[in-house]
């Protein structure tokens, strides 16, 4: 079970991958009116979050510079940046070089039990497994505010 959630991990991030590359880098800023967010805060949200949700639950290790928290952690938003955010370049660079560690975790890694459940609110998670599974859903729903930013501002 645990290399089927991995396997379909990976092909979110794929999807997340095609959407963020054909998205033009002018539009990465453009917040339209009813949208708390911007597609770049959206992308880097999604790398941020699966390092947070993941790295100290599973065996997935990758290093971000440490002002993406600061960015794009949950309760962020674009409008407080004082720092210059990332380029699509380096958001496509950490989106591919996150992919390629989930490849390679370990699918027996998932099943062991937490030595204490990871509670995020009302959410509570025994298991790696169950972690990655809920990254997985979270970045499926991000993609879906892509996808929703990019037919806004296509049509403004």
């Amino acid at each position: 079970m645990s290399q089927a959630i991995i396997k379909n991990g990976v092909t979110v991030r794929q999807l997340v991958l095609g959407s963020v590359e054909a998205i033009p880098e002018e539009w990465y800023d453009k917040q339209p009116n009813g949208f708390n967010h911007t597609i770049r805060w959206n992308v880097g949200h999604m790398i941020t979050m699966m390092n947070w949700f993941l790295a100290n639950q599973t065996a997935f290790e990758y290093k971000l510079p440490e002002h993406y928290f600061s960015l794009f952690i949950t309760g962020t938003q674009p409008t407080d940046w004082t720092v210059t955010p990332p380029s699509k370049e380096e958001l496509i660079h950490h989106l591919s070089g996150q992919c390629e560690v989930l490849t390679k975790l370990p699918a027996e890694s998932l099943e062991q039990q937490l030595e204490k459940p990871f509670e995020m609110g009302p959410l509570r998670f025994m298991s790696p497994a169950e972690v990655l599974s809920f990254a997985v859903a979270h970045e499926a729903v991000h993609l879906g505010m892509l996808s929703g930013l990019v037919k806004v501002i296509k049509v403004s």
